[in-house]
């Protein structure tokens, strides 16, 4: 999450920058040479994090569920909706991609024009779904901390070491 949050940090920069004032490219072949590279950067740097992503948004939720109310933050729900709408697309394009690999001829291989351009296509129609999770994946860091630090209603309090009730009577 933090590699496509530089990911996305840099394409902005880059857009402010040959972008004309009313948002067109400066060079428009230049542009979606850089804007085809973030997608394919992107993608990359989500790959390490998508088998695991269901496991941690199920833990997230039910984390989430356990919190006492005055911990809570409001967006917390919508951004792990989010996260879930988006990782459901993003499955779907991911076997739509398998398919069109598959369906490719034998002499399309990475590297090749017919190979290069399909992925390119698939990046980026992936790439606002994998934007939401560098934008809200940060979500599943908050919760867990906030998890961590709340007090469960099944274990109590934790009681001072012998050491430390010796240091407090002195």
């Amino acid at each position: 999450m933090k590699d496509s949050k530089k990911i996305l940090d840099a394409w902005d920069a880059y857009s402010d920058e040959h972008t004309e004032l009313d948002g067109w490219p400066c060079d428009a072949h230049a542009y979606g040479i850089r804007a085809s590279q973030r997608d394919a950067d992107t993608a990359e740097a989500f790959e390490p994090l998508r088998y695991g992503a269901r496991h941690l948004l199920a833990t997230a939720e039910t984390q989430l569920a356990q919190l006492p109310e005055n911990t809570v933050q409001s967006r917390w729900v919508y951004q792990l909706g989010v996260l879930r709408d988006a990782l459901d697309r993003l499955d779907e394009l991911h076997e739509q991609w398998l398919k069109t690999r598959d369906s490719l001829p034998a002499a399309a291989a990475p590297g090749t024009p017919e190979f290069d351009d399909a992925l390119a296509e698939h990046h980026a129609e992936s790439w606002s779904y994998l934007d939401d999770w560098a934008t809200h994946g940060k979500t599943l860091e908050e919760i867990n901390t906030a998890a961590r630090k709340a007090r469960s209603p099944l274990a109590p309090a934790p009681a001072r070491s012998p050491a430390r009730r010796a240091a407090a009577r002195k």
